[in-house]
């Protein structure tokens, strides 16, 4: 199949690991030209080094911007810095780490209000600072990297589990609005991928409950059907076909990549 995505124009945030390298991994496989930001660049030019030598592309496809999403002049900067290098933006993606574990009684106002900055204004920023570039260009699409926890609450993550429900009630409200500007919008959401932030969630749970590492992992893929951890490279490509022309009669919806662990319809 062809996705369509030869030679469009990428931007993707928190891409010097984990979820979203994966996904810039992808749109590069596909032809896209791409821009990775995250906070520390040199990280970024370690990652960007690496996805040249192993995919064997040009270095004019793959730019780094470093940026922190969660200072609104470091978003700006990076679709003016973006829209400079690339001539425009075809596709967003917004990703961000996730907010520390906790549960309620644990958390303190500063802590929530960090939370809502970086995981739902930093997507509202994004998103405001690049719609009007698609306005002008006659569309685009843009896909935000969520969590399961917006369908089933995962324990100990309250900030996370509310947070990212209120981003993609937001996003699902703004779908509905762009369609008519050829602007789609997707909410992808990640069960267990074997990333460096759930290798980190493993970790305290291992501490919080006195079990091994090894018993924490078992009693989690006991609870997804297909008994594994998802791989990076699976989620980037649920994430690059969302993103793609194939990809031409959806909107507003999100998109659980979980090995089936959701159980609910």
């Amino acid at each position: 199949m062809d996705l369509g995505l030869q030679d469009k124009r990428a931007v993707v945030t928190a891409a010097s690991q984990g979820l979203g390298k994966a996904i810039a991994t992808e749109l590069l496989r596909e032809g896209c030209e791409v821009v990775i930001a995250s906070r520390n660049i040199d990280k970024l030019t370690s990652t960007r080094h690496e996805l040249i030598a192993t995919l064997g592309i040009s270095d004019s496809r793959l730019h780094v911007i470093a940026a922190d999403v969660t200072k609104e002049s470091d978003i700006t900067n990076l679709i003016t810095q973006s829209v400079e290098i690339m001539g425009g933006i075809d596709r967003l993606v917004t990703n961000a780490g996730g907010p520390p574990a906790g549960t309620f009684d644990q958390i303190n106002d500063e802590q929530w209000a960090a939370a809502v900055n970086q995981n739902l204004m930093s997507v509202v920023r994004l998103i405001r600072e690049t719609l009007p570039h698609m306005r002008a260009q006659g569309g685009g699409k843009i896909l935000n990297v969520s969590s399961v926890s917006v369908k089933e609450p995962i324990p100990n993550l309250i900030l996370s589990n509310t947070v990212r429900t209120a981003t993609m009630a937001m996003l699902k409200t703004l779908a509905t609005e762009v369609a008519k500007d050829q602007i789609y919008i997707f909410n992808v959401a990640p069960g267990r991928i074997h990333t460096d932030r759930v290798q980190s969630l493993d970790e305290q749970r291992s501490l919080r409950e006195q079990k091994t590492l090894d018993e924490v992992r078992l009693l989690e893929q006991s609870r997804i059907p297909m008994e594994r951890y998802g791989q990076p490279d699976e989620f980037g490509k649920v994430a690059a076909f969302l993103l793609s022309s194939a990809n031409s009669y959806m909107t507003g919806q999100t998109i659980f990549v979980d090995g089936g662990a959701i159980r609910s319809i």
